[in-house]
């Protein structure tokens, strides 16, 4: 873990965010591919990519980022949009915990670092590109 706070940051979110993540990747991959099976099945891979990176499992995450990968390729999509629709789910988790626990600073404070960490993980660097 990065550090106990965003450890206990990254164990909640596993408990409530999956179905957040989730939804804003259907909604993302949805507009660029259409409803349907490619949006479902985009949306299944990334959100794999997401619980690895969540659950720090770094073979999980490179794998499914792999296939993720391919699977963009495939769809005519490239790998910005799928960062894209990262940082629209970063803000949308980061909007849920500024409402949620508002009066709660250390349990905030965790999530907060939790994002951040999530945030390195998810941005691939040169070399990870296909």
């Amino acid at each position: 873990m990065p550090n106990g706070e965003a450890g206990k940051g990254l164990a909640g979110l596993l408990e409530w965010a999956e179905p957040v993540i989730f939804d804003r990747l259907l909604e993302a991959y949805g507009a660029r591919v259409g409803a349907g099976a490619g949006a479902w099945g985009l949306a299944r891979l990334h959100a794999r990519a997401w619980r690895a990176a969540i659950l720090e499992d770094a073979a999980r995450f490179d794998a499914a980022r792999r296939d993720l990968c391919e699977a963009l390729a495939q769809s005519s999509l490239a790998d910005a949009d799928a960062a894209k629709a990262d940082a629209e789910i970063i803000v949308e988790l980061l909007d849920i915990i500024l409402a949620r626990f508002q009066r709660s600073v250390s349990t905030a404070r965790s999530y907060h670092l939790a994002l951040i960490a999530l945030a390195g993980r998810l941005t691939p660097t040169p070399a990870a590109l296909p």
